[in-house]
């Protein structure tokens, strides 16, 4: 098999992600959502709009966010869409909360040990092909955060999450929190949920991930720790398992002192395990070739 292609640069700025971008030659044909991550109120760390500026109008994007599972500021359509005008997405962009109105949106999970099927918000059937704009970083849950992350809880439903997050078994994020499965139900689960994601665009897809601001901590938190590494770069991939694989190789194989403390939050989660299911479910493949960008 043919290993995916990584491309590399550790220029991180708004214009490079567009040079990156165009490496890849892909025309993402129709409606095309961009997946952003709206940051929590009090967050620190999230990748502004302005950042992700040049490269949404490049692709004539929608960015699309969905409402949240834990309690904050984006739990709620009211409250995550104050958030999202304070935080200045609609300011530059046309913006869609998927699921700011129901019904969810049911996709099936094929070949799932947990989950049937993945709710997602329903405009996401409004949507022809999709980029994947990932900050990558640390997780509280997950270990960290990347394209799998996007692809599976940041494209679901606020029911959606709550069913990744309880391995299949809940829906309602009011009690989630009180019985929440083992961990590697839980991370296999986010590779189920991206898998049928994946599957739904049928390759009509690219993944940008940005290494900067790297926190242990993902943008979803209200307080955030501060980030332990330097920046580190930009990567772009057709293979959300390699961009992400990738990510994590350059923060093992760097000299950087923050790189424990970073990889602890990974390891203690084991928040690898998510990157080997996705493999196995034909996300993508850990193999691939890194190329890099001056």
């Amino acid at each position: 098999m043919e290993k995916s292609r990584v491309y590399y640069t550790k220029e991180v700025t708004p214009e490079k992600v567009v040079e990156m971008f165009k490496l890849l030659n892909k025309e993402l044909i129709g409606n095309v959502a961009t997946k952003v991550h709206s940051g929590e109120e009090g967050n620190q760390n999230y990748l502004k709009p302005e950042f992700w500026k040049p490269i949404i109008e490049y692709v004539n994007g929608t960015v699309v966010e969905c409402n949240t599972a834990y309690p904050g500021e984006r739990n709620t359509t009211e409250k995550h869409l104050k958030t999202i005008e304070k935080h200045g997405w609609n300011k530059y962009f046309k913006v869609d909360l998927m699921d700011e109105e129901g019904p969810d949106f049911e996709l099936e999970v094929e070949n799932g040990k947990h989950l049937k099927v993945d709710l997602l918000g329903k405009d996401i059937t409004k949507y022809d092909s999709m980029l994947v704009l990932s900050h990558f970083k640390g997780h509280p849950m997950g270990g960290y955060g990347g394209a799998l992350k996007q692809l599976s809880i940041g494209c679901a439903s606020s029911a959606g999450k709550t069913l990744i997050h309880s391995a299949g078994t809940n829906t309602d994020q009011y009690t989630l929190w009180n019985n929440l499965p083992e961990q590697d139900a839980f991370l296999e689960s986010m590779a189920e949920a991206a898998s049928a994601v994946v599957k739904y665009f049928k390759g009509n897809m690219a993944f940008i991930n940005i290494m900067a601001n790297m926190s242990v901590d993902c943008d979803c938190v209200h307080e955030a720790e501060d980030p332990c590494m330097k920046d580190m770069g930009i990567l772009v991939s057709l293979d959300p398992v390699a961009i992400d694989r990738a990510c994590l190789d350059i923060v093992i194989n760097s000299d950087d002192p923050g790189k424990e403390h970073f990889l602890e939050r990974v390891r203690t989660r084991n928040g690898e395990h998510t990157i080997d299911v996705a493999e196995e479910l034909g996300v993508g493949s850990k193999e691939y070739d890194l190329i890099e960008i001056d």
